[in-house]
Protein backbone atom coordinates (compact mmCIF):
# COMPACT_ATOMS: atom_id res chain seq x y z
CA UNK A 1 0.00 0.00 0.00
CA UNK A 2 1.52 3.24 -1.07
CA UNK A 3 0.46 6.73 0.51
CA UNK A 4 0.77 10.26 -1.73
CA UNK A 5 1.36 12.82 0.20
CA UNK A 6 0.00 16.20 -1.22
CA UNK A 7 1.20 19.15 -0.06
CA UNK A 8 0.56 23.04 -0.67
CA UNK A 9 3.08 25.51 -2.19
CA UNK A 10 2.92 28.32 0.72
CA UNK A 11 3.13 31.96 0.11
CA UNK A 12 6.13 33.09 -1.65
CA UNK A 13 7.65 36.45 -1.48
CA UNK A 14 6.49 36.76 -5.17
CA UNK A 15 2.95 36.50 -4.30
CA UNK A 16 3.35 38.50 -1.24
CA UNK A 17 4.35 41.47 -3.30
CA UNK A 18 1.79 41.36 -5.98
CA UNK A 19 -0.72 41.45 -2.65
CA UNK A 20 1.01 44.37 -1.78
CA UNK A 21 0.74 45.56 -4.85
CA UNK A 22 -2.73 45.27 -5.82
CA UNK A 23 -3.92 46.09 -2.48
CA UNK A 24 -2.00 49.39 -3.05
CA UNK A 25 -3.39 50.17 -6.64
CA UNK A 26 -6.46 49.34 -5.35
CA UNK A 27 -6.24 52.14 -2.54
CA UNK A 28 -4.37 54.52 -4.92
CA UNK A 29 -7.67 54.31 -7.24
CA UNK A 30 -9.95 55.80 -4.22
CA UNK A 31 -7.72 58.03 -3.26
CA UNK A 32 -6.90 56.61 -0.11
CA UNK A 33 -3.32 55.75 1.09
CA UNK A 34 -2.49 52.42 2.88
CA UNK A 35 -0.20 50.36 4.86
CA UNK A 36 0.19 46.63 3.15
CA UNK A 37 1.36 43.60 5.86
CA UNK A 38 1.42 40.33 4.63
CA UNK A 39 2.88 37.67 6.82
CA UNK A 40 3.15 33.97 5.58
CA UNK A 41 1.51 31.02 7.61
CA UNK A 42 3.57 31.04 10.66
CA UNK A 43 3.31 34.61 11.08
CA UNK A 44 6.14 35.71 9.95
CA UNK A 45 6.51 39.09 7.49
CA UNK A 46 6.81 38.66 4.13
CA UNK A 47 6.05 42.40 2.62
CA UNK A 48 5.47 45.45 3.62
CA UNK A 49 4.28 48.90 2.25
CA UNK A 50 3.26 51.62 3.54
CA UNK A 51 2.75 54.83 1.35
CA UNK A 52 4.50 57.92 2.61
CA UNK A 53 1.29 60.07 3.21
CA UNK A 54 -0.10 57.05 5.00
CA UNK A 55 -0.29 57.86 8.94
CA UNK A 56 2.58 55.84 10.95
CA UNK A 57 -0.33 53.99 12.84
CA UNK A 58 -1.52 52.48 9.83
CA UNK A 59 1.47 50.04 9.54
CA UNK A 60 1.31 48.59 12.75
CA UNK A 61 -3.24 48.75 12.31
CA UNK A 62 -2.34 46.77 9.22
CA UNK A 63 -0.04 44.02 10.61
CA UNK A 64 -2.38 43.62 13.55
CA UNK A 65 -5.27 43.35 11.01
CA UNK A 66 -3.31 40.29 8.86
CA UNK A 67 -2.38 38.55 12.27
CA UNK A 68 -5.91 38.41 13.31
CA UNK A 69 -6.89 37.10 10.16
CA UNK A 70 -4.12 34.97 9.87
CA UNK A 71 -4.93 33.41 13.70
CA UNK A 72 -8.39 33.17 13.74
CA UNK A 73 -8.14 31.90 10.16
CA UNK A 74 -11.40 34.67 8.80
CA UNK A 75 -11.39 37.90 7.73
CA UNK A 76 -11.66 40.20 10.51
CA UNK A 77 -14.28 42.24 8.63
CA UNK A 78 -16.49 38.90 10.29
CA UNK A 79 -15.46 39.32 13.44
CA UNK A 80 -16.30 42.77 14.50
CA UNK A 81 -19.32 41.73 16.12
CA UNK A 82 -18.20 38.84 17.88
CA UNK A 83 -16.39 41.21 20.26
CA UNK A 84 -19.43 43.16 21.16
CA UNK A 85 -20.47 42.40 24.76
CA UNK A 86 -22.04 39.21 24.95
CA UNK A 87 -20.25 38.25 21.69
CA UNK A 88 -18.01 34.93 21.43
CA UNK A 89 -15.03 36.43 21.91
CA UNK A 90 -15.91 39.56 24.09
CA UNK A 91 -13.49 37.84 26.66
CA UNK A 92 -10.63 36.21 24.41
CA UNK A 93 -7.49 36.77 25.45
CA UNK A 94 -4.65 38.71 23.85
CA UNK A 95 -1.57 37.19 25.39
CA UNK A 96 -0.29 36.66 22.05
CA UNK A 97 2.91 38.16 20.83
CA UNK A 98 0.93 40.77 18.30
CA UNK A 99 -2.59 42.00 19.98
CA UNK A 100 -5.52 41.38 17.91
CA UNK A 101 -7.55 43.66 16.09
CA UNK A 102 -11.01 43.17 15.37
CA UNK A 103 -11.58 46.01 12.43
CA UNK A 104 -12.22 45.16 8.75
CA UNK A 105 -9.15 45.22 6.70
CA UNK A 106 -7.44 41.37 7.41
CA UNK A 107 -7.98 38.77 5.27
CA UNK A 108 -6.59 35.12 5.54
CA UNK A 109 -5.18 33.80 2.11
CA UNK A 110 -5.56 30.11 1.19
CA UNK A 111 -4.43 27.76 -1.40
CA UNK A 112 -5.80 24.56 -2.22
CA UNK A 113 -8.48 24.94 0.58
CA UNK A 114 -5.07 25.59 3.18
CA UNK A 115 -4.31 28.62 4.72
CA UNK A 116 -0.71 29.98 3.83
CA UNK A 117 -0.59 33.70 5.25
CA UNK A 118 -3.08 36.54 5.96
CA UNK A 119 -3.07 40.42 4.13
CA UNK A 120 -3.92 43.13 6.32
CA UNK A 121 -4.72 46.75 4.94
CA UNK A 122 -4.77 50.17 7.11
CA UNK A 123 -5.55 53.54 6.12
CA UNK A 124 -8.63 53.80 4.93
CA UNK A 125 -12.14 53.31 6.49
CA UNK A 126 -12.62 49.67 7.54
CA UNK A 127 -14.86 48.85 4.78
CA UNK A 128 -12.42 50.78 1.99
CA UNK A 129 -9.93 48.36 3.78
CA UNK A 130 -11.62 45.27 3.72
CA UNK A 131 -12.29 46.10 0.22
CA UNK A 132 -8.43 46.62 -0.88
CA UNK A 133 -7.33 42.80 0.63
CA UNK A 134 -9.97 41.23 -0.69
CA UNK A 135 -9.62 42.77 -4.27
CA UNK A 136 -5.74 41.56 -3.60
CA UNK A 137 -6.78 37.87 -2.61
CA UNK A 138 -8.79 37.31 -5.17
CA UNK A 139 -6.35 38.83 -7.98
CA UNK A 140 -3.60 36.24 -6.66
CA UNK A 141 -6.38 33.11 -6.79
Amino acid sequence: MSTTATSVVPLTTQDAEALVDTARRAAEAAGVTVAVTVLDAGGHLLAFRRDDRAVLIAGETSTRKAFTALQLNTPTADLVDAVQPGGPFHTLPTALDRPLLFIAGGVPVHRDGRLIGAIGVGGGAPEQDHGFATAAVEALT
